[in-house]
């Protein structure tokens, strides 16, 4: 679940064929994270700093570090998954869990950073740890009651929201004067999207190595997350303020709307790819550990973190090479994204049906490419139709948009349970859907 941010620099930076880029080398990294906040950019980021006198150059790491422990506080949960459904949760309430973390997510995504803009960085993002580590500690002694999981899978999306919209721009204004010496373009957004991706891939992978073979498999994974906050909330109490608070008299709900939504390929292009994102994740990484359960008794936990991993790191590898793929004004990415999809989408089908691990493990290379592809494709055309005042929102109305693919798990679920139509002709159906998105991306080849 990781995603590119925008520029350093602010959206009014174009190279010269009229885009904005994430990074020095003109690649795309992968973090789920806000370069500005909603509702503000990086002129008037600069445009009010507090005073920055005898401030340490390295406080940065301490945000860095901050964002690292709730990402993984935020993924831990994925590969436990099967461990939950092996111990007699019902599949459904399972993945719902799944989805109810995205309960938290999205409101903290659309209204931290507007509040963040008003009232500064540091009292928004300083409780963040300790949203996550109440959650982890909630998880951590809840299995055995829906209720504590269910409260704390929304505190820890409550945390990375705050982290992806308040945390990254902490991060980047930190990365830049007069908070620390000069440094290359998209440093703050690359410190970003590692410290994001990093968190979600080690979170998982730890957590499904010591659910399956440490000590109190329920409980021990999740401990570690809440140290692990606890400890970079006493770090956060020593980083500077980058943003003094400033009166406005306008409403907060004003800071909200983003009029850019209406933009012709935001509609046609950008949001057809983004409700396939964490479709894609959601599919890999949920349903398919779950279904092959059976061939891999031995060591289901640890097959579900492996998947999480694969589909994670292919996301993040094939986002450079889609960076140097791409031509502004055409389709080229977004059908590329669209096309692999279909294509995990029938292969999935196809694994569903015959459980076989090496497919399973393809499907999951798939995804993961179709995800981090898409990624960039819906960012980019973002960066590149957005004014400087609406690029944080636009972005932030992206990401909420994606995360509802959480929630097919779940509706995939009820369908088997209530219906009995099986995860063939569901996954075929989804494979039909990507084509008809593919079909309304092709009528915009031009903005």
């Amino acid at each position: 679940m990781a995603l590119p941010t925008p520029d350093d620099r602010g959206a009014d930076t174009e190279n010269s064929s009229g885009t904005t880029p994430n990074s020095a080398d003109g690649t795309t990294p992968m973090g789920i994270g806000l370069a500005e906040s909603a509702g503000g950019t990086a002129t008037a980021v600069l445009a009010r700093p507090t005073q920055a006198k005898a401030i340490n150059s390295r406080a940065w790491l301490s945000v860095s570090a901050a964002i690292f422990a709730i990402a993984w506080g935020g993924n831990e949960f994925t590969p436990l998954l099967v461990m939950y459904k092996r111990d007699g949760l019902p599949v459904t309430t399972v993945d719902l869990l799944l989805f109810e973390y995205v309960l938290g997510i999205i409101p903290a995504l659309l209204i931290g950073g507007p509040l963040s803009d008003r009232y500064g960085r540091r009292p928004l993002m300083r409780p963040a740890p300790l949203i996550a580590a109440t959650g982890s500690l909630l998880l951590a002694f809840g299995s055995d009651s829906v209720p504590m999981l269910s409260a704390g899978r929304v505190l820890c999306g409550i945390a990375l929201g705050l982290a992806m919209a308040v945390g990254s721009s902490w991060l980047k204004e930190l990365s830049q004067p007069p908070f620390a010496a000069e440094t290359a373009s998209g440093t703050g957004a690359r410190r970003s999207a590692m410290s994001l991706t990093g968190g979600f891939g080690v979170g998982a992978g730890i957590a499904g190595v010591l659910a399956q073979w440490g000590p109190l498999p329920n409980t021990l994974p999740y401990l570690i997350n809440v140290t692990l906050c606890l400890a970079v909330a006493v770090a956060l109490s020593r980083v500077p303020e980058t943003l003094a608070p400033e009166p406005s008299t306008k409403r907060l709900i004003d800071d909200l709307k983003v009029p850019a939504t209406a933009h012709r390929r935001f509609r046609l292009v950008a949001l057809p790819v983004a409700i396939w994102l964490f479709t894609c994740s959601a599919t890999a990484y949920a349903i398919m550990p779950t279904l092959m359960m059976p061939k891999v008794h031995g060591a289901p936990i640890a097959f579900s973190a492996l998947i999480t991993v694969i589909t994670l790191g292919c996301g993040f590898a094939i986002q450079s090479v889609a960076r140097r793929l791409d031509r502004p004004g055409t389709i080229r990415l977004p059908a590329l994204a669209l096309t692999l999809v279909i294509t995990g989408m029938a292969l999935a089908a196809i694994t569903s049906g015959v459980l076989t691990l090496w497919l399973a493990v393809a499907t999951a290379v798939i995804l993961g490419m179709g995800f981090g592809i898409g990624l960039v494709a819906g960012l980019l055309e973002i960066e590149r139709m957005a004014r400087p005042d609406d690029l944080a929102g636009l972005t932030a109305v992206f990401y909420a948009v994606s995360y509802l693919g959480f929630g097919v798990p779940a509706v995939m679920a009820t369908l088997h349970d209530g219906t009995g139509i099986g995860y063939p002709a569901m996954f075929t159906v989804l494979a039909v859907a990507a084509a008809g998105s593919l079909v309304l991306v092709a009528h915009c080849r031009r903005g």
